[in-house]
């Protein structure tokens, strides 16, 4: 065989294409290693709190009129709501795999997705919190997949434009470096999910 009938090798991403570095690096984790290591999530595990005073932020039924809240912020606009100080106190409070997830559907992804590929309004304050595992990971699927549907979507010339206001200061900043930022929040967050996962299946 000469080597005009050699089969022709993939070189999209082989020199460096950025797109596909940034989509291939977040894909690999979370596709491959991070989405899997949720599977089977309970609704015991979402809700167990790691902390030793039983008073890690978490995701969980509005208080009741006339009673006090356990933080002075409560997000959420349906009957469950997300714990939140601000400024956050030191150390930083533990919180719940409910906590986390909320987080990363919501701050990492939902409101991403709105300013940046005009996903539905989201922010932490108006967001329908699931109140089951099961919920929260089909939550994250829809965001996840809006997000990195609107990440393949642009090309190496757009990923130089700055990202702009909703970015807040760091509107100049590149949106390829605002799609690092979100693979960084991804494979951390989700990997203290894991993480969290094992603690309870390890647990006293």
């Amino acid at each position: 065989m000469n080597d005009d009938d050699a089969p022709t090798a993939p070189t999209e991403g082989r020199d460096g294409d950025l797109p596909t570095v940034l989509v291939d690096q977040i894909e690999l984790h979370v596709r491959e290693h991070l989405r899997p290591r949720l599977e089977g999530l309970t609704d015991e595990e979402y809700f167990f709190d790691p902390s030793a005073d039983g008073n890690a932020w978490t995701i969980h039924p509005r208080t009741p009129a006339g009673q006090t809240p356990p933080t002075s912020l409560q997000g959420g606009d349906g009957d469950m709501v997300i714990d939140f100080e601000f400024p956050e106190p030191e150390p930083s409070p533990l919180t719940t795999i409910a906590w986390r997830l909320g987080h990363v559907i919501v701050g990492v992804l939902a409101m991403r997705t709105s300013s940046h590929f005009g996903g539905p309004p989201a922010d932490y304050m108006s967001w329908t919190y699931a109140a089951t595992a099961q919920e929260a990971l089909a939550q994250f699927d829809t965001e996840y997949d809006r997000w990195i549907t609107g990440v393949r979507s642009w090309s190496a010339e757009d990923l130089q434009v700055a990202v702009g206001e909703a970015e807040g200061p760091w509107a100049e900043y590149s949106r390829a470096t605002l799609v690092a930022h979100i693979n960084r929040e991804l494979i951390h967050h989700l990997a203290e999910i894991a993480l969290l996962r094992d603690f309870w299946a390890h647990r006293a």
